[in-house]
């Protein structure tokens, strides 16, 4: 019974330099291992329960292989070729090949399935003839409406195979399986139309559902490129348009997509009381997938593309990517640093997040036709570039990487707005502490541009470095990374002043305004402002306050300020009192209630008010000083009506 691990590892005929000692003593060399030494592979099969095989060309190979042989063991494919052994610093990558190995060992997170389903009913928009052409085409896979401008000139057909109509859509929701669109100017042609399609008196308002959207109209994008579903192209581009022809006749069936973004609504600070909070999330969505759904904020996985800026940019953690989570990137920057410095690096790596498309066919070009990456950038693959936010960065500092750098591409599908927020976090953190510039964005679809700005940066040596258990919930992470980033620094401080829209920060309370009315308690979402039950007084949990700015938006009085900054001291208390005050008496019965700071506030507001004026105003002035029960009792027992109108 397989009771054990090893690694394969393969110098691919003699091109890379292999140090086995400082891979692991489990690993195994070979020189062809995908051919004269195949056997290699084959009797792990029956002696490992767990093999990491570091060949990514051939892993379909070996993974058929295994599958022959019923292996029911972990199998693990690793590229050491193009990301490390292929570059001019070959000989000097055993640390690498030693961390890319240990992370290529983590176990990847699981994820959810989001399906749609597609009848092939489709409603293609068009200007044209090119309208009528592709339906044509697309007529014998897909159940055809074509929706024409206002306008258009149309010859009618011979046959009405599908219907033409005429309309202007004025907006759209939904998504593959699920479109629905409301069309103004709408209206069928006239059958006894001759040279060109005549239309009726159209109507406004008129909806439209379907499964597939096709847009030949040449005008401003009903939706993201990336919505499932919708197709898009310029009526003037036949290429295009042939392209577009060919993908959308294969869209009928059921088709998944992952579930990019796991959300927990509870923890969103988006709203509360109708009062606007957090919208990181909600200003960088590129495809329309966020929209507010009351206190919260509603994610349709159907629409989202997975970028991930919203993810990265949530301060606590309500949103989290899933492709993998957080954690799992953590715990693969914490094994492969290990990896590194126990292979006997001296000098701190540095960390390229890339994407498996654009990025790692950068680093294969690089390897192929030039200098390879330096033998102390480690690339670590995720999904999408710009799911990597501040808790990673600083994760991989504390860990005991000398920079991070993040690969895009030169133009992406959509803004980076959320990644420069990062970075600029990242930034002013890292210079504050003695780390320098060291967060930084490579925008390039250059494989020289790539290695110019690697190449030039040397590696330096790193005297402290954290080994912490990565927390599972994003905040507990983004806090903790930050806190051993700091403390691991080679400046270290206790406080630092943050930019606007930083994760976390302070409140400022200005204690001649504040009642201790507690409303902001009540509408805080992220438990950093709490009462006493005991006693009327105000608490703020500092590593708990999100900068939301709700509180400050609720407070009656305008007493509350915040301000975004890192105050470790802060961070460590459990509690802090903003402010506090003795309860109020019952003016009858001596029971304590209220504060006297809220009491005296509207009894001197009545000064010089009709209603408590006198007599009787003395009496209503009294009433306010009561508890519940003696006021009940007055009014019950004793007939004295607060409300009556007072003798003048």
């Amino acid at each position: 019974m397989p009771h054990s691990k090893t690694r394969l590892i393969c110098n691919c005929d003699g091109t890379m330099t292999l140090d086995a000692a400082s891979l692991g003593g489990d690993a195994r060399p070979a020189s062809q291992l995908c051919r004269a030494q195949l056997d290699h592979f084959r009797a792990a099969l029956g002696e490992f329960a767990e093999i990491t095989v570091a060949c990514t060309q051939e892993a379909p190979l070996f993974a058929e292989l295994a599958e022959d042989a019923g292996y029911a063991g972990k199998l693990r494919f690793v590229n050491i070729r193009e990301t490390a052994g292929w570059s001019e610093e070959g000989k000097r990558t055993a640390p690498k090949m030693a961390a890319l190995l240990a992370m290529a060992e983590c176990a990847a997170s699981d994820f959810e399935i989001v399906s749609m389903d597609s009848n092939g009913v489709a409603l293609i928009l068009g200007r044209d003839s090119v309208a009528i052409e592709a339906a044509e085409k697309l007529s014998e896979s897909l159940d055809i409406t074509v929706l024409v401008l206002p306008g258009a000139d149309i010859q009618p057909p011979r046959q009405t195979t599908w219907p033409v109509l005429q309309g202007r859509i004025r907006k759209g929701t939904g998504h593959l399986g699920a479109f629905e669109l409301t069309v103004d100017a709408y209206a069928a042609p006239a059958p006894s139309s001759r040279a060109k399609l005549e239309f009726d008196d159209g109507r406004d308002g008129a909806v439209s559902r379907c499964d597939l959207v096709i847009d030949l109209t040449g005008a401003r994008p009903l939706f993201h490129d990336t919505r499932p579903g919708y197709f898009r192209a310029d009526p003037r581009d036949p290429v295009a348009v042939a392209r577009l022809v060919r993908d959308a006749s294969q869209m009928t069936g059921t088709f998944d997509k992952p579930r990019f973004v796991n959300f927990a609504p509870e923890l969103c600070a988006h709203s509360r009381n109708t009062l606007t909070g957090c919208t990181r999330c909600l200003n960088l969505c590129p495809t329309g997938a966020i929209t507010p759904a009351g206190d919260t904020v509603a994610i349709d996985p159907h629409i989202c593309a997975g970028c991930g800026q919203c993810a990265a940019a949530c301060p606590t953690g309500a949103a989290s990517y899933a492709l993998p989570v957080v954690e799992n990137i953590a715990a693969r920057l914490r094994a492969g640093m290990r990896a590194w410095f126990d292979a006997g690096a001296k000098e701190a790596p540095v960390i390229l997040f890339h994407d498996g498309d654009h990025g790692l066919g950068l680093i294969d070009a690089s390897a192929r036709f030039g200098r390879g990456l330096p033998a102390h950038v480690i690339p670590v693959q995720v999904n999408e570039p710009t799911q990597i936010g501040p808790e990673i960065m600083a994760t991989a500092l504390a860990y005991g990487a000398g920079a991070v750098q993040v690969l895009a591409k030169a133009r992406p599908a959509h803004d980076l707005d959320g990644l420069a927020a990062s970075l600029d976090l990242m930034r002013a953190i890292s210079t504050a502490t003695g780390y320098g510039d060291t967060c930084a964005l490579l925008q390039t679809d250059d494989p020289d541009a790539l290695e110019a700005a690697l190449w030039h940066q040397a590696a330096k040596a790193r005297a402290k470095r954290a080994s912490f258990l990565p927390p599972e919930d994003k905040r507990g992470l983004l806090l903790m990374a930050v806190e051993e980033m700091i403390r691991t620094a080679p400046d270290p401080v206790e406080t630092l002043p943050l930019p606007q829209g930083a994760p976390f920060g302070t409140v400022n309370l200005e204690l001649d305004a504040c009642t201790l009315c507690l409303s902001c308690v009540a509408a805080c979402p992220a438990g950093a402002l709490s009462d006493n039950p005991d006693q009327p007084m105000l608490r703020f949990t500092e590593s708990a306050c999100v900068q939301c700015g709700i509180c400050a938006a609720t407070c009656p009085e305008d007493a509350i300020t915040i301000a975004p900054q890192i105050d470790l001291s802060a961070w460590a208390a459990p509690r802090r009192v903003l402010k506090e005050e003795a309860p109020f008496a019952c003016t009858s019965c001596g029971k304590l209630f209220g504060t006297r700071s809220s009491i005296e506030r509207v009894l001197s507001k009545l000064d010089g008010h009709w209603m408590f004026s006198g007599a009787e105003g003395a009496k209503r002035r009294a009433f306010l000083t009561m508890c519940e029960e003696c006021r009940t009792r007055e009014v019950v027992i004793a007939g004295f009506d607060p409300h009556e109108k007072p003798d003048l």
